[in-house]
């Protein structure tokens, strides 16, 4: 059977989608490919090496967000797309914030990303251009790595409203009689639950426009 980089990253995707990383295994991957695991370290030398290649096959796909002649709309699309292709390979979660990803299709999205940002009337400089990408990176990790957390949870446990409040409603209800947190029963008590995409959403225009927005020089004295 003939092999390829590429058929050995979409083994290696379909196997993790199904099983996580941690089920991830060359001799899993070639016994996918029907054959001999040795054959795969032609291709790739560790499973550091797997995991970068499958990581850019990931970013391929958000490198296909949308471009727009404004950068606002960019921004947006990419991180969109991220969000999107995380909840489609929950490992990828898994990855994001950590070390660096250097593929051709994830430096592309960073490119994308730091040429849109540097265009904010907002961003005055390389200074600017780096906390402004550190923000929207530390933003859209923790929202996507929250979110699939949350949704492995409950698949996991099988926990829903109903079982949350049996086990630990009347625990949490002697806790907030007590007066002594209010603005914690006001959130558990009246809150709505809110949708995952719009929250994202409108999240990531806030910290969009709040680290573009226009502001009064550092003083340095």
């Amino acid at each position: 059977m003939p092999l390829s980089r590429e058929k050995i990253a979409a083994a290696a995707i379909r196997l993790a989608d199904a099983h996580g990383l941690d089920g991830l295994s060359i001799r899993k991957i070639a016994k996918e490919l029907g054959v001999g695991p040795m054959r795969l370290y032609d291709y790739v030398g560790n499973r550091s090496e797997l995991l970068d290649l499958m990581v850019d096959v990931v970013y391929a796909r958000i490198a296909e967000a949308d471009r727009h002649p404004d950068w606002r709309a960019t921004v947006l699309a990419v991180a969109h797309a991220t969000r999107e292709a995380a909840l489609d390979h929950e490992w990828f979660a898994d990855v994001l914030g950590g070390r660096p990803h250097l593929g051709p299709h994830a430096l592309a999205v960073g490119e994308t990303t730091a040429a849109a940002l540097s265009q904010a009337s907002g961003v005055r400089d390389l200074e600017d251009l780096q906390r402004a990408l550190g923000a929207l990176n530390a933003f859209i990790v923790g929202a996507v790595r929250r979110e699939i957390t949350e949704r492995r949870t409950a698949r996991s446990t099988g926990t829903d409203e109903a079982a949350w409040q049996a086990g630990l409603g009347p625990y949490l209800t002697r806790m907030l009689e007590t007066g002594r947190y209010p603005t914690v029963a006001r959130l558990v008590l009246e809150g709505a639950h809110l949708d995952a995409g719009e929250t994202f959403e409108h999240n990531l225009t806030t910290v969009v426009d709040g680290i573009t927005a226009a502001r009064p020089p550092l003083r340095t004295s």
